[in-house]
């Protein structure tokens, strides 16, 4: 069975508002089996919401509702739903009776248009909302021939998601057929979508009951599969399949089978041979220690860093000669080799790492003038060897940290291969 969640509310079609409901409702559908193969985010517009409940109607087994069931006139959720199910609605009393409850409580005179939220629909089963005033409503009917299940929920999360889990989730796994959805997630770090597409595409496409991803951002690449099968063993065994095949495929640019971040697995490989890393950051600013200190426990084999901005810092911090910046630059290869080399001596860890380079804008003078934005170097230093990466990185200022940050953990990782 497929789902659709429909969020509603104008504030979520604005820079200001993001949907976060739908995340928490799609994990919780996935963990009954059900794939949710639509998303829609309406404004407050009867017509629009109107047409949005009935386009999902035709087109997926459960449809979820979030926000407008609050007093106000354009809090349309019921009477769009009644409409488009060609129902009616009626003023339930018991809810009267709990609305009234709730305001004198309060010692507050309840407004008359907060009685639109005792307005059910005919044949739906009320869900009962501890955190707030307006209950859900659940409809197990019949829609054009097709058994269809209808869910309105309230918008706020803190009303929404205890609702869904107490009220929803059991009567969920009661109606549908028993399905389990199994996932597993590979992760690739600094190689072109294009590229993995094109030498996975071969692979997942021989599966046609394993939903196949594949996500691209910040220097990283994801392939996520997904697979609904009677039991967890079967659907498990499908996505088991598809990744050894592509991680065979792929190789050493695999750093993650089950989703472990590229940081976690840099920690875990530091871990399990005994050692320790300091770091000397110019151009991150910290970001790359900050991806580190994300994770639990990280101080076990990362003993810190340093914000080496300017470059008398990188003299009172690294030991990097004067000299060698004045003749070289601040961003160079020798730079770089020094920073790792005198970052591991200062601190005594097994491993020194550094990054120098040009975030943006290019610099007009000194020894650095005229190398272009996005050049920088990473050192990697342990007590035998220095290794220095020289990169040249497009974007902005951000964009630029970012992939410096994620080029040396990748350098790290693949050290240790």
């Amino acid at each position: 069975m497929i789902a659709e969640i429909i969020a509603v509310g104008s504030e979520m079609l604005t820079p200001h508002r993001q949907d976060t409901n739908s995340l928490y409702l799609t994990q919780g559908l996935n963990d009954l089996g059900v794939s949710v193969a639509f998303k829609t985010i309406v404004g407050d517009n009867r017509q629009h919401l109107v047409d949005a409940i009935r386009i999902a109607l035709r087109r997926a087994d459960i449809v979820l509702l979030s926000g407008g069931l609050g007093p106000t006139e354009d809090d349309l959720t019921r009477e769009c739903a009644a409409e488009a199910l060609g129902l009616e609605l009626h003023r339930e009393p018991s809810v009267l009776v709990e609305l009234q409850r709730r305001f004198i409580a309060r010692r507050m005179a309840m407004p008359p248009n907060n009685q639109r939220q005792a307005d059910v629909l005919d044949g739906a089963e009320l869900l009962t909302n501890k955190n707030g005033s307006a209950p859900g409503q659940w409809l197990d009917l019949s829609f054009e021939g097709h058994r269809k299940i209808v869910i309105l929920l309230p918008g706020p999360p803190k009303e929404l998601m205890p609702l869904f889990d107490d009220e929803c989730v059991p009567r969920l796994a009661l109606s549908l057929p028993r399905r389990s959805l199994a996932k597993r997630l590979l992760r690739m770090a600094l190689i072109p979508e294009s590229q993995v597409d094109a030498r996975t595409a071969p692979i997942y496409q021989q599966f046609s009951d394993v939903e196949t991803t594949i996500l691209a951002g910040s220097g990283e690449i994801q392939l996520h599969f997904l697979c609904s099968k009677p039991t967890m063993e079967e659907a498990q065994a499908r996505v088991d399949a598809v990744a050894e095949l592509v991680e065979q495929e792929m190789g050493d640019d695999i750093f993650s089978s089950h989703g472990e971040s590229l940081e976690e697995v840099v920690l875990l490989m530091l871990g399990l041979r005994g050692l320790t890393l300091s770091a000397a950051e110019s151009c991150t600013g910290g970001l790359f220690a900050e991806r580190l200190t994300r994770i639990p426990n990280s101080s076990r084999n990362f003993a810190g860093g340093v914000v080496v901005y300017t470059n008398a810092m990188k003299t009172v911090f690294a030991d990097v000669p004067a000299e060698l910046i004045a003749e070289k630059g601040a961003v160079s290869e020798e730079v770089a080799r020094a920073l790792a080399e005198g970052i591991r001596r200062r601190t005594g860890s097994s491993l020194g790492l550094s990054i120098t380079g040009i975030a943006g804008p290019p610099i007009t003078t000194g020894p650095d003038a005229g190398k272009p934005a996005g050049l920088v170097y990473i050192g990697l230093a342990d007590q035998d060897d220095t290794q220095v990466k020289r990169l040249e990185i497009a974007g902005d200022r951000d964009r630029v940290r970012l992939w410096a940050s994620e080029h040396a953990l990748e350098m790290l990782r693949r050290s240790f291969q």
